[in-house]
């Protein structure tokens, strides 16, 4: 059975558990340069911590530099250091990172921001395996691993020659991809209910955690700031609700609402149905309301809610089916569903027998 959690890492869907498994061999493969990409909030230093716990280098230092928050004058003396009167001030000789890491990992968060002198500099680390600290003379070796991260397009910097390209194929020996956390929809319940318990472990009133319909809400959006987005969310409703569930209206009008044409929309990220469906096609699925759907005057004992609800997905299914002829990609993209999840709901409303006729053995 595969696990759900890998050295702090949150997932059970595919891409996460072929994650997993490419950390793992990766580790074993302790010398050879590795390139972690991913949009920002992803948990790009979780994996290369990883990748360093799980390696024979595990013994030594594993050192992260984010070369976005050191400016870029202090940026080389603290990854290679410097001699006594290198500069004024340097009163003494200083250890750069690089050396630090010796024997170990060296993680450098953000390298598409390296200014191009460092880049260069970084090279003949990775090709000569030695460097030069800021005012030496002699070349100090070092055997250290290089794991570089980014949430820039690298090659595309390269074309328009901004990142430089000897050093890019340099780093992009093992290329690992983190997908953003609206790939991985079904993970995020199981991340919220982690970072409940981890959340909780330092409160006086931990959170008990969401109700189904706040589940449902944060599902459907498109977590522009992925999984560290959504830990922070956490913290903040553990504040604010620690000792209840969280319903869904208690949840911030950021996260209740996804107003049509934001940002994301234009981006072209996935929202909620009405985001996803243009009108036309909205309008046709919405034509006609459930044969069954209760008038203003509801009847003394009440509807049947259950039988209403599966009434009416039955009917959008269909529909959406009948627009896209059977097409049943076509038709999970206007029910903004998972093709995989659509096959399933067509299973169980035995709705299979009507719209078997474009796919063979797809239900394997």
């Amino acid at each position: 059975m595969a696990s759900d959690e890998f050295c702090g890492i949150i997932g059970r869907s595919p891409a996460m558990q072929r994650l997993f498994k490419l950390i793992g061999k990766l580790a074993d493969d302790e010398g050879s340069t590795v390139l972690i990409q991913g949009e920002s909030g992803t948990g790009k230093e979780l994996v290369a911590k990883a990748i360093h716990a799980h390696s024979a280098r595990s013994e030594h230092h594993f050192v992260p530099v984010n070369c976005a928050a050191i400016p870029d004058d202090l940026l080389e003396s603290e990854l290679f250091g410097y001699t006594k009167g290198a500069f004024t001030g340097a009163t003494g000789p200083k250890i750069g990172r690089i050396e630090y890491a010796n024997g170990g990992s060296l993680f450098l968060d953000e390298i598409g921001d390296m200014k191009p002198v460092l880049q260069a500099k970084l090279l003949r680390v990775l090709q000569e395996r030695e460097f030069e600290p800021v005012g030496g003379l002699k070349p100090i070796p070092v055997d250290v691993r290089v794991i570089a991260a980014t949430h820039c397009n690298l090659e595309q910097m390269v074309a328009e020659g901004k990142f430089r390209e000897d050093l890019y194929y340099r780093l992009n020996v093992i290329p690992l991809s983190i997908p953003p956390l609206r790939e991985r929809v079904e993970d995020i319940p199981l991340l919220i209910d982690y970072f409940v318990r981890l959340v909780g472990k330092t409160k006086k009133n931990p959170l008990l955690g969401f109700e189904q319909d706040a589940m449902q809400t944060l599902t459907a959006l498109p977590w522009r700031g992925n999984v560290r987005e959504l830990e922070n969310l956490v913290q903040h409703m553990t504040i604010l609700y620690g000792g209840a569930m969280v319903r869904q209206h208690d949840l911030p009008e950021k996260y209740r609402l996804t107003p049509v044409g934001d940002e994301q929309g234009k981006n072209g990220s996935p929202q909620r149905l009405n985001d996803e469906i243009n009108r036309p096609e909205q309008l046709l699925l919405f034509s006609s309301a459930p044969a069954s759907a209760p008038t203003e005057t509801w009847p003394e004992q009440g509807i049947d809610f259950n039988s209403l609800v599966n009434d009416f997905e039955t009917q959008l299914i269909t529909q959406a089916l009948k627009l896209t002829q059977g097409n049943k990609k076509e038709a999970a993209r206007l029910l903004n569903l998972k093709r995989t999840t659509l096959l399933e709901k067509i299973k169980k409303k035995d709705l299979f027998a009507n719209w078997a006729e474009d796919e063979e053995g797809e239900w394997g």
